[in-house]
C-alpha cells in the first residue's frame, strides 16, 4: 500500500517524509532567528539588515521556473534530498566563519541567497510529491500535517532554540541547522523514488505551466493577491527584529519567544483549520482570513509591547496557516501531477518574486519614517489589494454553492 492503508490512513512512506519536513523545519527555524541576530550585530543600518532578508527570496523570482520545469522532469525525491544535503554544506561552512569571525553582510546575503535557492527546490518538489504520496481525499488532512510539523520546527521550536543559542555562542546554532538538514536529506533517501518522466524541451514545459495558470482564474487571482500581500509581509517583517530589540528594547531571547509565539497561532491554526474549512468552505475561510490579516498588521504597528505584539503575531500565524491550507489544497485539487511542478513554481513566483522587494521597501520605509511605519504601509497595501481581488472571491464563493 503505497497511499494509504485501507484508503483511510496515511501510509508509512508518508510518515517519514513528514518526519524529514518537521527535521528540515527545525534548522531552518534556527536560521529564522539566527541570521538576523547576526546581521544586527554586524550591523545597525535597517537598509542592510532588509538586503540579508532581500536575499533569501530573490531565488523564487529568478529560478523558481526553471526549478519548476526540473520538478516535472526528474525524480522529486533525489531533488529532495540532494537539496538538503546542500543546505546541511552551506550551514557547515557558515558555522566556521562564524566561529572565525570572518562573516559581514555580504557573506550574510550570499548564504541567504544558497539557502534560498535550496528552499525553492525543496518547497517545489515537496508540494508536488505530496499527492504521490497521498490519496486526494486525504490531501486536506495531510496538509494539515504538514503545516503543523513545519510550524513546530520553523516557528515554535527552531527560533527559540536559535536565538538561545545565539546568546551562547553565535556560530553554534549553524552547527544545530548543518545536522538536522543531514538527518532530513538521510530519511528523504529512504522513501522510494518516482517512475520516469515526460522530459519536454525546457522552455515549453514553462510555457505550459506558465499558460495552465494564466487559464484558471481563480488560481491567477489568488496567484496575484499572494503576491501583493507576501510583498507587504516582507515590507513588514523585514525589519521586526529592529522594531523588537530597538522601539520596544526586548532582548534576543524574548525575539525568540516573538516568534514562538507566531508559531503558536500557526500550529493551532494547523491543527483545526481543515475542520474549520470543512465547516465554512474553502472560499469563505480565506477570504476571513485575508481581512483578519489586515487588521493584524495594524494592530502590529501600534504594540505597545511585547505582550500585545506577541498576541498579534500569534493571530497572524492562525490567519496565514489559514491561508496555506486552501491554498495549496486547490491547486493540488486542481492541476494534474504531471504538472504541478510548474504551476507551483509560477505561483509562488508571482506570490513570492515580489518578497525580496519588500524586503528593501521595508528596510527604505523604517529608515525614512521610523521602525513601526512598515507595518501600518502593510496594513494599507494589504486592504487595497483586498478591495480590489474581493468581487472574484465572492463570485467564485457563489458559483461554488
Amino acid at each position: 500500500m503505497t497511499l494509504t492503508d485501507a484508503g483511510s490512513r496515511l501510509s508509512g512512506h508518508y510518515w517519514r517524509f513528514r518526519w524529514a519536513t518537521g527535521v528540515a523545519a527545525v534548522g531552518d527555524g534556527v536560521f529564522a532567528a539566527a541570521v538576523p541576530l547576526l546581521a544586527v550585530a554586524v550591523t545597525r543600518d535597517p537598509r542592510l539588515v532588509s538586503i540579508v532578508s532581500a536575499a533569501t527570496y530573490v531565488p523564487w523570482l529568478l529560478l523558481s521556473l526553471p526549478i519548476g520545469a526540473l520538478v516535472d522532469r526528474y525524480d522529486r525525491v533525489g531533488l529532495l534530498w540532494r537539496a538538503q544535503i546542500v543546505q546541511a554544506a552551506v550551514a557547515g561552512v557558515v558555522a566556521v566563519l562564524v566561529a572565525l569571525g570572518q562573516v559581514g553582510v555580504a557573506a550574510l546575503a550570499i548564504v541567504a541567497f544558497a539557502l534560498g535557492t535550496c528552499a525553492v527546490v525543496v518547497g517545489n518538489a515537496a508540494q508536488a510529491h505530496l499527492p504521490d504520496l497521498v490519496a486526494k481525499p486525504l490531501l486536506p488532512r495531510a496538509n494539515g500535517h504538514q503545516q503543523a510539523i513545519t510550524t513546530i520546527g520553523l516557528q515554535f521550536a527552531g527560533p527559540p532554540i536559535g536565538s538561545l543559542l545565539f546568546a551562547v555562542a553565535a556560530a553554534l546554532p549553524y552547527g544545530l541547522a548543518a545536522g538536522s538538514f543531514a538527518l532530513a536529506a538521510a530519511l528523504l533517501a529512504t522513501l522510494p523514488r518516482g517512475g520516469p518522466r515526460q522530459r519536454p524541451p525546457m522552455g515549453k514545459a514553462i510555457a505550459d505551466g506558465l499558460r495552465r495558470l494564466a487559464r484558471h482564474r481563480l488560481l491567477r487571482t489568488l496567484a496575484i493577491l499572494v503576491g501583493v500581500n507576501n510583498f507587504c509581509g516582507q515590507l513588514a517583517n523585514a525589519t521586526l527584529v529592529l522594531l523588537a530589540t530597538q522601539t520596544l528594547a526586548l532582548s534576543p531571547r524574548v525575539f525568540g519567544l516573538l516568534l514562538a509565539a507566531a508559531a503558536i497561532g500557526s500550529l493551532l491554526g494547523a491543527l483545526v483549520n481543515a475542520r474549520l474549512v470543512e465547516r465554512t468552505g474553502a472560499l469563505p475561510a480565506l477570504l476571513a482570513a485575508l481581512v483578519t490579516n489586515v487588521a493584524v498588521f495594524a494592530g502590529i504597528g501600534l504594540s505597545p509591547n511585547a505582550f500585545v505584539l506577541g498576541a498579534l503575531l500569534a493571530v497572524n500565524g492562525f490567519v496565514t496557516t489559514l491561508w496555506n491550507i486552501v491554498t495549496v489544497g486547490l491547486r493540488q485539487e486542481s492541476v494534474p501531477s504531471e504538472m504541478l511542478g510548474r504551476v507551483n513554481s509560477v505561483y509562488r513566483m508571482l506570490g513570492w518574486g515580489l518578497m525580496p522587494l519588500g524586503a528593501l521597501a521595508g528596510g527604505l520605509v523604517a529608515h525614512a519614517l521610523g521602525l513601526r511605519a512598515p507595518y501600518l504601509v502593510s496594513a494599507a497595501l494589504r486592504a487595497l489589494a483586498l478591495l480590489a481581488a474581493a468581487p472574484i472571491l465572492i463570485r467564485a464563493i457563489r458559483q461554488s454553492r
